[in-house]
């Protein structure tokens, strides 16, 4: 639908400037082109090879930038002191998301809210969001991640439930146009990123 909005807005543009002076249309034609490029461009969705050790590891759920790491009270599936990071997705990233560990889904929620600028250290508990538990499958370990609407991602999609089976790096949904993902652990679990650290989905 997305896509076909974006199609669309470009077919606009090129036939408004179809009858204009050939500067226009050529403005036009480029314009139209561009439209069709970023938001084919956008919906990218290239193959990410997981580590050997994948299973047993805490993947990045997204690609983008960690903006915090900070230890916090979780309620929904965690349920005690945890460490949050949170990965902030700008435009220009790609957007598929993919689970960050191998284990079984024991929690599913999605949560209608306001569209807050994803970096807001608010964003995680006023946005839209989607909301996932999974247990780890070698540890036992719940892992909670968050998909997280931001003031221009309007649209967030992910097709699994509880009862499902993942692989670490699976995909498992997108946040369309810029957004945030937040990951929960609990609170002594090694963590080998540090803020301000570019971060590959899968990888």
């Amino acid at each position: 639908l997305v896509v076909g909005a974006f199609v669309v807005a470009a077919v606009i543009v090129i036939l408004t400037s179809f009858y204009g002076p050939a500067w226009l249309k050529a403005v036009g034609y480029v314009l139209g082109a561009l439209i069709v490029g970023f938001v084919l461009w956008f919906f990218r969705d290239p193959v990410r090879t997981p580590p050997a050790d994948a299973d047993r590891l805490l993947l990045a759920p997204a690609d983008g930038k960690v903006i915090e790491i900070v230890e916090e009270d979780e309620p929904l599936y965690i349920k005690g002191k945890a460490t949050r990071i949170s990965i902030f997705l700008s435009p220009l990233n790609v957007h598929v998301n993919r689970s960050p560990a191998t284990g079984t889904v024991e929690f599913d929620q999605y949560v209608p809210g306001d569209y807050l600028v994803a970096w807001h250290p608010k964003a995680s508990e006023l946005n839209e969001r989607s909301q996932l538990g999974l247990r780890h499958a070698g540890s036992g370990e719940p892992v909670l991640f968050k998909q997280i609407a931001g003031a221009v991602a309007r649209r967030i999609v992910y097709h699994v439930g509880v009862g499902d089976d993942l692989s670490a790096g699976e995909r498992f949904g997108i946040v369309k146009f810029g957004s945030r993902m937040d990951i929960f652990v609990r609170e002594g679990v090694e963590i080998t990123t540090n803020i301000g650290d570019r971060v590959t989905a899968g990888e």
